[in-house]
């Protein structure tokens, strides 16, 4: 059965050869839709435009999602495509002005090349089909300017965009397949900012412990697991959709329920890289707290991190810079917060991870998880540099772990709330979701704030 309901309201319906707009039902919720059929490359793409913009003007007028399906595009080099270029520009202000407004969601499904591509980076999510493309600069301009030889799916395929780019959240098979991904990114989000997230009764009991969850996290620090097992746990079963999975697999970005509410999940994931933050992960996850908080949706956070990735080219890249945008995208953050310290938590790339620091409504730490500046390893090699007795240093590390490196010190200082045993964490976290639905800290008033891009 097909996920859209006919008949749909018309925009542009005299334009049925450059695009198909309109209001209409997906999966029985309102959106403003447009569908890019595909034309030559001799058009201007002016009439396209148009109609899109109005689409997008209509969302923002009813407060409804904003839902695309674009195969192809093309400008004309010509004088003529000018009226293209400029028509895309406005598309592109009124796709801003909607930021943050209503969700805009993309599925690309055939080329997308030239003026349209920038348009795509601000959606919230797109999803690219396996045969799609988008650049800005085909093969051939890359080829002259630079020249290197590359093909369509190298330069901008969908597997590019899912894993090197990020730009994609979901891949798809097809067209169909990508309008029901479309459909279930919809599912967790509101139709618009002033709207609550979305409840969706799932019958799994909030009380229900979770002995899976923990039973999966090894007690020795350095093995690794799979952070996702522990969160499948804790949420409602069989509600996780995770979106860019194949880009910064060390962390993972996640939608699910918790006792029905949509949740928006953050986790540290020890299976790559240790879990540790680096320039892509940063900007991965700050990306995905910061639309959550721009739509209204809790956000649940899991805590696995020896620290911040190392390396020389990290830093020249601007780990600094780019890390900061985790920071600003919690610290901004205005919605209900809630953190679950795992097991490590350590250093700078621990208070970044909505610590209480950060302004975490709640933290939770498990009996086993390690709060401290850095690792037993690396305390113990700066206190007692010249010890070289491997025996010795063995049993200093224990002596720090013991010390310093329990949830009990952070505890006394106000930066845990509770310690809980790994299986009542989904018990604790769903009574605590509903007791901050109505938060609504009071903001200073400015014309906007300068997050770090």
């Amino acid at each position: 059965m097909s996920l859209l309901a006919d008949p749909i309201t018309p925009i542009g319906a005299a334009r049925p050869d450059a695009v198909v707009a309109g209001l209409r039902e997906l999966d029985g919720r309102t959106v403003a839709w447009f569908e890019l059929s595909g034309r030559t490359a001799t058009s201007s793409g002016a009439a396209e435009a148009e109609v899109v913009e109005r689409a997008l003007s209509i969302a923002g007028t009813v407060g409804c999602p904003v839902v695309g399906v674009v195969r192809s595009v093309a400008v004309e080099v010509a004088p003529t495509g000018l009226d293209g270029l400029v028509a895309w520009g406005r598309v592109a202000a009124a796709a801003t002005r909607l930021s943050g407004v209503v969700p805009i969601l993309v599925a690309v499904t055939g080329p997308v090349h030239g003026s349209l591509a920038p348009i795509l980076g601000l959606a919230d999510h797109v999803v690219m089909t396996a045969d799609a493309t988008a650049y800005v600069n085909g093969p051939a301009p890359v080829e002259r300017i630079t020249g290197a030889q590359v093909t369509p799916g190298e330069l901008g395929g969908s597997a590019v965009h899912s894993s090197t780019s990020g730009l994609v959240s979901l891949t798809a098979t097809d067209a169909d397949d990508a309008v029901a991904a479309l459909s279930e990114l919809l599912d967790h989000l509101p139709d618009n900012h002033l709207a609550e997230a979305p409840r969706r009764p799932t019958g799994d009991a909030p009380t229900r412990p979770c002995h899976a969850a923990a039973s999966v996290v090894p007690a020795e620090p350095h093995r690794s697991y799979d952070i996702r097992d522990v969160v499948a746990d804790v949420i409602d079963h069989g509600s996780l959709l995770e979106v860019h999975p194949d880009h910064a697999p060390n962390v993972v970005t996640a939608y699910a329920r918790l006792g029905g509410t949509s949740v928006a999940i953050v986790a540290n994931q020890p299976g790559v890289r240790a879990g540790t933050l680096d320039i892509p992960a940063s900007v991965k996850a700050a990306r995905h707290v910061q639309l959550a908080d721009a739509f209204g949706i809790p956000i649940l956070t899991f805590v696995d991190t020896p620290g911040y990735q190392p390396g020389r080219e990290l830093e020249r890249r601007g780990m600094i810079r780019h890390g900061a945008k985790l920071v600003h995208a919690y610290a901004a953050a205005t919605v209900p917060r809630l953190c679950v310290i795992v097991r490590k938590a350590y250093g700078g790339a621990y208070i970044v991870m909505d610590s209480r620091t950060m302004g975490s409504d709640l933290v939770l730490a498990w009996p086993r998880a390690e709060i401290a500046v850095m690792g037993a390893a690396g305390a113990v090699g700066i206190l007692h540099r010249g010890e070289d007795d491997p025996a010795i240093r063995a049993k200093l590390e224990e002596q720090y772990r013991d010390a310093f490196c329990t949830p009990r010190i952070a505890a006394e200082r106000g930066l845990v709330d509770d310690v809980v045993d790994p299986a009542d964490t989904r018990r604790v976290l769903a009574a605590a979701l509903p007791r901050l639905r109505h938060k609504r800290p009071e903001l200073p008033a400015r014309k906007h704030d300068n997050q770090p891009l």
